[in-house]
């Protein structure tokens, strides 16, 4: 949650989110017209971008240096992209592609997957779990969660009546929340066994679209977002866990007994118990559009981000103990003049327009094929798997040096 990457009907901008009052833009691109996708590598200096012009095209750029790194195509229109340190999937409507960011080798296709109209898919950012989750199923609310390190299927989750509307990996990669097309649980899974940690209730309004969903990066809190116009944020805790072993008053007795009757509950019932209700919330000024929600630190403090489609991004205080309805500090336009990022030290020069051999010539610090996990030697093309057409990359990646891969926080 550093930065932000927004596709528009010219290019793409990449903003730092370092600041509550300023919006640094760090980056504007107007060679490619009407990008649906730009997905940036954490901080680093990689883009992928896709655009409608070439929907089944995807474009690996350094920004930086102004140069393609490589460029892929596919049968179909590219859905998704994710990426981690060590991953690249692409997601299409039948199908997924599992890449090696290192040298952007193809070593996985997971074929006649479920239909998957909406490209939802989920990576751990967490390289040291890249667990990768997608919809098992087109009808039921099945998750299948696949090991993109050792590229076998993990586990299957029944996470849902309904089909899946909404995935998202908390920062280690042990946990998986999920909504369906209805909207209105949210259940929560440990990962890789796919236990049902949490279950929380959003609203009773029936299929409401569930259109972001985000842990924060010390997974205490997950938020969800939707087409109406209440943001939830709900608190990870158990509460058993601050509860006294005898509780001293009546009310905490009954409470006891209470939980205790849900052993002997249906189901349904008893689960309907254990649902917590939001412990924060936000009113937005709009309703019906399409947003994505984040929760981060910004300037030492607990911030929700909310980016809206029509091209703003609202920032609101959270308060990490008494939750409540958050308040709005900050709002952005994002289609607006930004003002660049600031040069560091090591980019006071403009960037000079490099072939893909030169910035493959300074490819010092890139560890070998051979040290790195999860790498395949067959490069994924086993038995009854189809590899798409496409320009291979000569070499790897290159992206100046590993500070281009900061640490994630865990």
């Amino acid at each position: 949650c550093s930065s932000l990457a927004i596709g528009t009907t010219t290019g793409y901008r990449l903003f730092s989110l370092s600041s509550v009052e300023q919006l640094d833009q760090v980056h504007e691109s107007n060679e490619i017209p009407d990008v649906y996708i730009v997905e940036r590598l954490f901080s680093s200096s990689l883009v992928v971008v896709v655009s409608h012009a070439k929907p089944q095209q995807m474009n690996v750029y350094h920004f930086k240096k102004g140069t393609e790194i490589c460029n892929y195509s596919y049968s179909s229109k590219i859905l998704s992209i994710r990426l981690n340190r060590q991953r690249l999937v692409v997601c299409l409507e039948e199908s997924i592609y599992i890449h090696n960011i290192k040298d952007m080798k193809l070593l996985k296709t997971i074929m006649d997957t479920p239909p998957n109209t909406t490209g939802l898919c989920a990576l751990s950012i967490n390289h040291a779990n890249s667990y990768l989750a997608y919809p098992g199923s087109a009808t039921s609310g099945e998750i299948a969660l696949y090991d993109g390190n050792t590229l076998k299927t993990a586990c299957t989750i029944p996470a849902h009546d309904g089909p899946l509307a909404a995935l998202a990996f908390n920062s280690t990669g042990s946990k998986l929340a999920s909504a369906s097309e209805k909207g209105t649980v949210i259940r929560v899974f440990s990962i890789p066994g796919g236990q049902k940690l949490y279950e929380f209730r959003r609203g009773m309004k029936r299929y409401v679209n569930i259109s972001s969903l985000v842990f924060s990066m010390d997974s205490q809190f997950l938020c969800a977002s939707s087409n109406t116009e209440t943001v939830h944020i709900f608190k990870l805790e158990h509460l058993t866990d601050s509860r006294p072993e005898e509780p001293p008053t009546w009310s905490g007795y009954m409470g006891k007994m209470f939980q205790a009757a849900t052993n002997y509950l249906p189901a349904q019932v008893s689960g309907m118990m254990s649902q917590d209700r939001a412990f924060a919330t936000v009113r937005l000024n709009i309703s019906g559009q399409r947003n994505i929600c984040a929760l981060s630190t910004i300037q030492k403090l607990p911030r929700l981000l909310v980016t809206t489609s029509d091209g703003h991004l609202y920032i609101y205080n959270l308060d990490p103990q008494d939750g409540g309805e958050c308040v709005l500090i900050k709002n952005h336009s994002l289609l607006g003049s930004g003002k660049m990022e600031e040069n560091k030290e090591n980019d006071l020069q403009p960037p000079v327009p490099q072939s893909y051999a030169a910035t493959v010539a300074r490819q010092s610090t890139v560890p070998s094929t051979s040290t790195m996990p999860g790498y395949s030697e067959d490069g994924g093309a086993l038995r009854g798997e189809v590899i798409p057409e496409h320009e291979f990359a000569t070499g790897p990646v290159c992206l100046d040096d590993e500070n281009e891969f900061p640490p994630v926080s865990i």
